[in-house]
């Protein structure tokens, strides 16, 4: 459920003394030959040719323009400042993409995951079967599968790949069969626990005349941290570098020496404007994270790594273990930004060439919303809209400024808190559950709520549609027991431990919770423990408490294995029941104004 998510990573048993030397070797015999320079490669044929590479990453069903602050991308300024540019929607995606392609005779469109799940309620109302028609439409070539991927589990998403009615609802459009996708799902890492074989095709080989290049798709290892326990069940979750290692040297045993890893596993640029140059001051030094480890460590076979998960933009040069150029590249989310790639292609060798003059040379664009929209993708979001109207546009609330949720970085977030509030006031009541506090995983939360209208309802009119896309996935509300002293380890996981110790995650909290945040310090030292208190009082290690949270949590989600030893657990109502509900008791004369967000205090 989590956008971020970090956690353990074996140690790397993997040694590349040998392999560098000849690694990557067929790349460099083209190191003097400039693209296009002629060759034995038959008549009129040139011995290189360049293919562009089109990518994106975490799409997440978001078909229409995303609000608030999650549908701008923040452009970095000559002067250093930074300036917020309305991007995304596939009508303008689908537009950008096809305009990118004129000219280019050899061009592959390929994703790094999360293309659904956690999806806006257009899309994860119909259970994404309109955001896999709109890939089709865009011709994207392959993609890897994210964790997001398995929110509804593995038989949903093979229906995603294959097609066919949804085993419950049945088929939404009349006389219509869903037909999947007509892309390739890659799940190179990801095995059945029984058979021990993939789930899904590992790798994939795009060919067009004499050119071929092989893409190999895995997740973040970490998928089960991530996702309900439900989602992943009778799965296996393999190391991303020993996966890729293995089917880079059986894609090459085929005679295909161009590859491309897709991961979805990310990093943190170091400035989050999507044009900043994170090779400064050297190659890769502007980026931190897991993908770091994963690419210095991938084998040098691999000639490219395009990578998700964390929403961040960045098109770094991380060089391999050869010490070889090698792009890692990411175009943050929502579909607000593409990568534009040119890889160019050795005949001979038919590898990419990848010197430094030759190396790949990725540019991540914005998918501005001041051009045409695609009208292929209009009729889709219409026709779609059309079957949705009759839920989505129900008013469930008012609010009387935008309440920043996703869009927000702060540790506390406005959104988190209500959330949090609505939550508490729906399992507070004794028969409910009796609870005392609630506490929300932040990568939940999957928008802001906007106060201009999104369409005819009117300024500050929540709608059922909204709502759904702050709070798409229907957890289940658990109330359970949890002692002071478990309550305040839960606090110190949010910023230590394998998971959260290098990108932490700070849990919203209702009202009446507080503490104070210390990012002065370091792991666990950062929870103030004396200053963690209810409703004034300080929380007594051996007192027992009634908390409040969704499923994903209780079952030790996100990293926060404490939540999992809790005691006498009560169903409550879905999540968005919960938040719908509080939403209700506001009106147009008293709306809901923005939480102050300061329940934590946070020492920077």
């Amino acid at each position: 459920m989590s956008a971020t998510p970090q956690r353990h990573r074996r140690t790397r048993r993997l040694t590349f003394a040998a392999i560098a030397v000849t690694a990557g070797a067929g790349a460099m015999v083209a190191a003097a030959l400039p693209a296009g320079a002629a060759s034995g490669g038959g008549a009129g044929k040139s011995r290189t040719v360049d293919v562009q590479m089109l990518s994106f990453n975490d799409f997440h069903g978001t078909l229409e323009p995303p609000q608030g602050s999650s549908g701008t991308v923040s452009e970095r300024q000559p002067d250093g400042t930074a300036k917020a540019i309305p991007a995304g929607g596939v009508e303008y995606l689908a537009t950008s993409l096809r305009e990118a392609r004129k000219g280019h005779e050899y061009s592959v469109t390929a994703a790094a995951g999360d293309m659904i799940g956690g999806s806006p309620m257009l899309s994860g109302l119909f259970h994404d079967e309109p955001t896999v028609e709109a890939l089709n439409k865009l011709k994207l070539d392959v993609t890897s599968v994210g964790n997001h991927e398995f929110d509804e589990g593995k038989t949903e998403l093979r229906r995603m790949a294959y097609g066919g009615c949804h085993p419950v609802e049945g088929c939404f459009e009349m006389g219509k069969e869903f037909t999947g996708s007509e892309f390739k799902y890659l799940a190179a890492n990801v095995t059945d626990e029984k058979t021990k074989r993939p789930m899904m095709n590992p790798t994939f080989i795009w060919k067009k005349g004499d050119v071929k290049i092989g893409f190999i798709g895995v997740t973040l290892e970490g998928t089960p941290d991530v996702v309900t326990a439900e989602g992943v069940k009778g799965l296996k979750f393999g190391d991303e570098v020993e996966t890729i290692n293995k089917y880079a040297a059986e894609l090459n045993k085929q005679g295909v020496k161009s590859i491309v890893a897709l991961i979805h596993e990310g990093g943190l640029p170091a400035n989050g404007a999507y044009n900043y140059d994170c090779n400064t001051p050297g190659a890769g030094a502007g980026i931190s994270g897991a993908i770091v480890d994963i690419a210095k460590n991938v084998d040098p076979k691999v000639d490219a790594l395009v990578t998700g998960h964390t929403h961040q933009a960045y098109a770094c040069n991380i060089p391999d273990p050869a010490g070889n150029p090698r792009m890692v590249t990411s175009a943050a989310s929502y579909g607000r930004l593409f990568t534009d790639t040119t890889l160019t292609y050795d005949r001979q060798t038919k590898d990419i060439v990848r010197t430094a003059a030759l190396a790949p040379k990725p540019v991540n664009k914005v998918v501005t919303r001041d051009q045409p929209k695609a009208p292929d993708m209009t009729e889709l979001i219409t026709r779609w809209n059309a079957l949705a109207a009759p839920v989505a546009g129900r008013p469930m609330g008012y609010i009387s400024a935008d309440i920043a949720g996703r869009g927000s970085e702060a540790p506390e977030k406005p959104l988190g808190d209500l959330i949090a509030d609505a939550q508490l006031e729906a399992t507070a009541p004794a028969a409910k559950g009796g609870a005392q506090l609630a506490i929300m995983n932040p990568g939940g939360i999957r928008a802001d709520l906007a106060y201009k209208a999104a369409g005819a309802e009117g300024d500050g009119v929540v709608t059922y549609g909204e709502s759904y896309t702050v709070q798409p996935f229907n957890n289940l509300m658990n109330i359970v027991d949890l002692t002071g002293a478990q309550l305040i380890t839960a606090l110190q996981q949010q910023v230590s431990g394998p998971v959260n110790g290098a990108n932490p995650k700070i849990l919203q909290v209702s009202k009446g919770f507080t503490y104070t945040l210390d990012m002065t310090k370091t792991g666990a030292d950062r929870i103030v423990v004396d200053s963690v208190k209810l409703n004034g009082a300080a929380i007594d290690p051996a007192k027992t408490y009634r908390v409040a949270m969704n499923e994903f949590l209780a079952g030790g989600g996100d990293g926060f294995t404490v939540l999992k030893e809790h005691k006498n657990k009560l169903v409550g109502v879905p999540d968005l029941e919960a938040f719908n509900a509080y939403l209700a008791k506001s009106t147009e004369a008293a709306p809901i104004a923005p939480p102050a967000a300061d329940r934590i205090t946070v020492v920077k």
